[in-house]
């Protein structure tokens, strides 16, 4: 099985950006067309070779998350405009964008990234051991990695930067600085409400998802705040098994932490030219199939 590493649209609709992982495309002067390829990245490197349905798998997961929150949370506005493709894509070039693809509205994008921490891990760990703080806010001592962190999930923004560029953590009170205070409090407030409605979701179906990126994007027509971007897959949140989970230790993961693990371990963090062994790009999938699988409780079929 060969993952797909590009969609080539044969020039039939404007390339806007080509990410690590997605393209975008310019539909209309309002919509734009989200492919996601099966690139995948780590420690903001791309590797040379995919892990096939990665980007299948991630639509369909963020399909089936915006369907959820919206429908738990009315009040919410999400991008999606339909998984339909437009007329736009050529014939010969559907079948490789089918169900990799979303039409979406263009928005102005904030440039903050919502992250919400329910755990102690990844960065947060390191800076609580070094300095007690997590993005600058200060935590009760005496905390292990992978401890649920006391009193409620945190809203730990960072900034979102130029692609090659390493994102910042930084203190709430910076990204009110850089959106303004009042945009800031309601990024904040519905990013946790989001990350609590999924979270508890995500528990009865066996996993703990231990921090997640929001993404909003500001309608300047009707002055909202709306969900935009991937959400809640394998590749903007840290899943662990609930089954398996015990404070004190790295957690089993079915996200990229499994990549991740390997290069470190390999000494091959942050290094270009990386290639997957086949064995690491099958493991990967699976991990990721059984994300899908587990959340959603539909099999995943190619």
């Amino acid at each position: 099985m060969e993952p797909v590493l590009e969609v080539d649209l044969k020039g039939a609709l404007p390339l806007v950006s080509r990410g690590k992982v997605r393209d975008i495309y310019q539909v209309d002067e309002r919509t734009l067309l989200f492919i996601s390829t099966d690139r995948v990245s780590a420690y903001d490197v791309l590797m040379e070779n995919g892990i096939p349905n990665k980007g299948e798998i991630l639509t369909s997961l963020t399909v089936y998350w915006l369907k959820f929150l919206t429908g738990a949370l009315p009040s919410l506005r999400s991008h999606l405009v339909t998984t339909d493709l437009p007329a736009g894509v050529p014939v010969n070039s559907r079948d490789m964008a089918r169900n990799r693809s979303l039409v979406v509205r263009k928005l102005k994008v904030f440039p903050v990234e919502a992250i919400v921490r329910g755990y102690l891990a990844g960065s947060a760990w390191l800076e609580y051991k070094e300095s007690g703080t997590v993005h600058g806010i200060p935590l009760p001592a005496g905390l292990m990695e992978s401890d649920k962190i006391p009193d409620g999930p945190l809203y730990t923004p960072s900034t979102k930067a130029e692609q090659g560029k390493h994102d910042e953590n930084i203190h709430p009170d910076k990204a009110a600085d850089i959106v303004g205070a009042a945009y800031a409090e309601d990024i904040k407030e519905v990013s946790i409400r989001l990350y609590e409605l999924a979270s508890f979701h995500a528990l009865q179906r066996g996993i703990i998802i231990a921090d997640t990126k929001f993404e909003f994007g500001h309608d300047e027509v009707t002055n909202e705040i709306v969900l935009i971007d991937e959400v809640l897959t394998p590749d903007s949140s840290r899943f662990w098994s609930l089954e398996s989970y015990q404070p004190g230790k790295p957690q089993d993961s079915f996200d990229k932490q499994f990549l991740r693990d390997w290069l470190t371990k390999q000494g091959l963090k942050g290094k270009e030219g990386t290639v997957m062994p086949e064995d690491v790009v099958t493991k990967s999938r699976e991990k990721y199939i059984e994300a899908y699988e587990k959340l959603t409780g539909e099999t995943f079929r190619d």
